[in-house]
């Protein structure tokens, strides 16, 4: 198991690498490696020639913060789709399934049909980030009202709750300026347009939280993984453990939403891909989680932007296209 983990990290970390670097040089204008390493070393005084080119603006700030962002929200995704399945034992648990997305794109969607860029180049961001944390109070207070902390009624009460901001998202939509219709589709079916030296931080912070989290509770987690009677019998607080963990998901899902848009099936596919090669355990795991995550979302997002050049795919499109086509492989070949 040993060798076999140090081989996928190996082979994920080569395939991030490798798509970054396609990421950066393919569009719907193809840069050659040589001219992205050149304006790359202008940028960081390794190249000191004087010389700005109309190559170096798009490379240094358009598509290397996109291809950053990509890293960030893919391998966040990734490790909060992981924390997820653990703590409610279910499979298909991501993002999508505790309404937290839902929340977001419904802040999201209130900013662009109704209030306008009133803060600037943060009011989306913003706007989403308050979504997806109302998403999550909503859920924690149906939790309380039941009288009940089970991943059961956690997963009931998330679907609740993204059935409701679903609907307050297509009520926005439909009653709000129809101009803004195109902006809001794209935005719900997520995308990186918005990637920016400005902005890239919150997606890494996000990404870097739900990271760091799983690796510092990686005991407790395990322990989850026997059982809650067994996880309790080994002196871990289940339900305490169980709503810290969802805060910090949400926390991390807020922030990633409210920069990438809604991203859905990176959290649900990685964890199942990760555990091939890392196991079941979470320090490992959350590794190969986060590596493949942010490979997964660097090749979609290379597809979404050259697949129908010059328009731009959102790269929801292609995650929930990969995403059905791996629900079917999981249903045909799981074992019986």
């Amino acid at each position: 198991m040993t060798l076999r983990f140090g081989l996928g990290v190996a082979a994920a970390l080569v395939a991030v690498v490798l798509l970054a670097c396609a990421s950066v040089a393919y569009g719907s204008t193809v840069i050659p490696i040589a001219d992205v390493l050149t304006a790359i070393g202008r940028a960081v005084g390794l190249v000191n020639d004087g010389v700005t080119t109309p190559v170096d603006r798009i490379v240094v700030d358009l598509r290397l913060p996109r291809a950053i962002l990509a890293i960030a929200v893919g391998a966040g995704l990734g490790v909060i789709g992981l924390l997820l399945q653990t703590v409610t034992r279910n499979d298909l648990a991501d993002p999508f399934l505790f309404g937290l997305s839902a929340g977001a794109a419904a802040g999201a969607v209130a900013v662009i049909t109704r209030i306008g860029d009133r803060l600037g180049l943060f009011t989306l961001p913003i706007a989403a980030f308050a979504g997806g944390m109302l998403a999550t109070g909503v859920v924690l207070m149906l939790i309380r009202r039941a009288q009940g902390y089970g991943p059961e009624r956690l997963v009931l009460a998330g679907l609740a709750v993204s059935f409701l901001f679903t609907a307050l998202t297509n009520y926005l939509v439909f009653s709000g300026d129809q101009r803004a219709a195109h902006s809001v589709l794209f935005w719900t079916m997520g995308g990186l347009g918005l990637a920016s030296w400005q902005n890239i931080g919150i997606g890494i912070v996000g990404a870097l939280m739900a990271l760091g989290y799983t690796l510092n509770r990686h005991r407790q987690l395990d322990a989850l993984l026997g059982g809650e009677q067994t996880a309790e019998s080994l002196g871990v607080p289940v339900t305490r453990l169980r709503n810290l963990t969802f805060l910090i998901a949400s926390f991390s899902t807020a922030l990633l939403v409210s920069i990438a848009g809604v991203i859905g099936f990176i959290g649900l596919m990685i964890p199942h891909m990760a555990r091939a090669f890392a196991g079941p355990l979470h320090a490992r795991l959350a590794v190969a989680s986060a590596l493949l995550g942010a490979a997964l979302l660097l090749g979609s997002d290379l597809i979404a932007r050259t697949l129908l050049p010059p328009q731009e795919l959102p790269v929801g499109v292609v995650t929930s296209s990969i995403g059905a086509f791996f629900i079917v492989a999981m249903l045909a070949y799981r074992p019986r």
